[in-house]
């Protein structure tokens, strides 16, 4: 999804959730980067308020919004994730390749895994093929009903071409579900 239409989607999902208050159309136009900032830290804010304020300005490169970012990373509502993915890249904080990996691979969040995992793969940093890793090698228990996770892990690790996945891509091909996308990701790994 292109800049615009990730600010165009969320200003439209945040203007419902508001009520399309004043205040919202302030924070929604506002140049003022310290009001967007003093939003996230004031108290008794609603969570739309910090959402707005933390995706503008994450994308603005203002490293104010991170903590709030990453914390809507991890949502229970997957748009909030994904908004907040996406103004994580764009701020481009040295921090958020770690902090995506710990929430991908903390096992009492996995069912809000999706969105971080997508979000190391989208990074490519070091920390994006080891947890990764982990997350996959977790999802294949048996009865892991997490399979569009499993299945991101699998599609992202060939993806990002790390030789060190060969082992989990393997042992990934004996699951139905996943054999077909696990040999394709194999096959995207350097030979040797």
């Amino acid at each position: 999804m292109h800049d615009y239409d990730e600010l165009r989607s969320l200003a439209r999902r945040l203007r419902t959730e508001s009520g399309g208050t004043p205040a919202y159309e302030r924070l929604l136009v506002t140049e003022d980067r310290e009001e967007l900032a003093e939003v996230l830290t004031a108290h008794e804010r609603p969570l739309w308020a910090r959402e707005l304020a933390a995706f503008r300005l994450g994308r603005a490169g203002d490293r104010r919004a991170f903590e709030a970012l990453v914390l809507l990373l991890n949502h229970r509502d997957a748009e909030r994730c994904v908004s907040a993915a996406h103004a994580l890249y764009e701020l481009a904080d040295p921090r958020t390749p770690r902090a995506a990996a710990a929430l991908a691979t903390n096992e009492l969040r996995i069912a809000y895994a999706l969105t971080p995992v997508r979000l190391l793969i989208r990074l490519r940093a070091p920390e994006s093929a080891p947890a990764l890793i982990t997350v996959l090698r977790r999802r294949l228990a048996p009865g892991d009903p997490y399979r569009r996770i499993a299945l991101a892990c699998v599609e992202g690790l060939g993806a990002l071409g790390d030789p060190r996945a060969r082992p989990v891509l393997d042992a990934a091909r004996a699951h139905p579900a996943l054999a077909a996308p696990a040999s394709a990701a194999l096959a995207r790994l350097p030979s040797g």
